[in-house]
């Protein structure tokens, strides 16, 4: 037999696979392709999700750290320690025109009041319009700060440390009462801002990404400039929110699922399916 004869067997065989495969179906099968089942439903485990299970996996985070992973907090503590060579110089900066005895009027409600507004404004606009995706990026927000926000404040007790206002030496550390490190405010900013800057499409990300990363920046130059915290304050507390919402994002958005690959018996024949979560 020819090489062209083999050939046209072979297409033939194919064809008559295809051609007979939905026979064997259930005739109520044929009137709609089943979908694959979502990933982490065909087990008799549900899926790891939920806010509780975030905590959990959240606190729990440095024990399953990889190589990149202790590469970024490597990456975070020397930013932190160039920071700190300049902690003296930028408080010089802010408080050389005051005269002695002088100080600046803290304004922490103030400070906090653009990382409420993005918060509230986000969820005002997904509520009106009904939109999912829109609550669910407040939802990350809400939750970015709320975790980030045990962090901050368990660093604050353990280092203890004086902020500007107290002491021109910016090595009092332990010293009991005292909460300067991290800063607060820009950890809650930079929790905010990276949810902003890295959630929805790709259409305006540009814009995203000036309004959520300047959020931070913002709120971290106004705590410098009224006095209330070192720049190594805010390096850390931006560190800690950004990495907050990294990790709530990759929670939220994949929400444990996975991509999957698989075979659907369509009319006439079957179906390749690959599904994906996106953001």
């Amino acid at each position: 037999m020819s090489a062209v004869a083999c050939g046209n067997l072979a297409l033939a065989q194919i064809q008559l696979v295809a051609s007979v495969a939905p026979s064997a179906q259930a005739p109520n099968t044929e009137q709609s392709a089943p979908q694959p089942a979502p990933a982490g439903e065909s087990g008799d485990q549900p899926a790891d999700s939920g806010l509780l299970s975030d905590i959990r996996l959240y606190f729990t985070a440095p024990l399953r750290w990889d190589a990149r992973d202790w590469a970024w907090f490597g990456g975070a503590l020397v930013a932190i320690g160039a920071a700190h060579h300049y902690d003296t110089s930028v408080r010089t900066h802010f408080v050389k025109s005051l005269a002695p005895g002088q100080t600046i009027q803290s304004d922490d409600v103030d400070d906090a009041i653009p990382t409420v507004a993005v918060v509230g404004l986000t969820w005002g606009y997904a509520a009106l319009a009904d939109d999912s995706n829109g609550r669910r990026e407040a939802g990350a927000m809400v939750e970015a700060v709320a975790l980030s926000t045990v962090t901050s404040y368990a660093l604050k007790y353990v280092v203890a440390r004086e902020g500007p206002d107290q002491t021109s030496n910016p090595n009092e550390w332990f010293k009991g009462g005292n909460r300067s490190f991290p800063s607060w405010h820009s950890t809650a900013a930079f929790a905010v801002g990276t949810v902003l800057a890295e959630s929805g499409n790709d259409e305006y990300r540009w814009l995203r990404r000036l309004l959520g990363y300047g959020l931070g920046v913002v709120t971290s130059y106004e705590r410098l400039r009224h006095n209330d915290h070192w720049l190594s304050d805010t390096v850390a507390g931006g560190a800690i929110g950004a990495a907050t919402a990294d990790f709530t994002m990759h929670r939220r958005y994949a929400n444990g699922e996975r991509d999957s690959l698989s075979v659907v018996p369509v009319q006439g024949g079957a179906m390749l399916a690959y599904r994906v979560s996106l953001p």
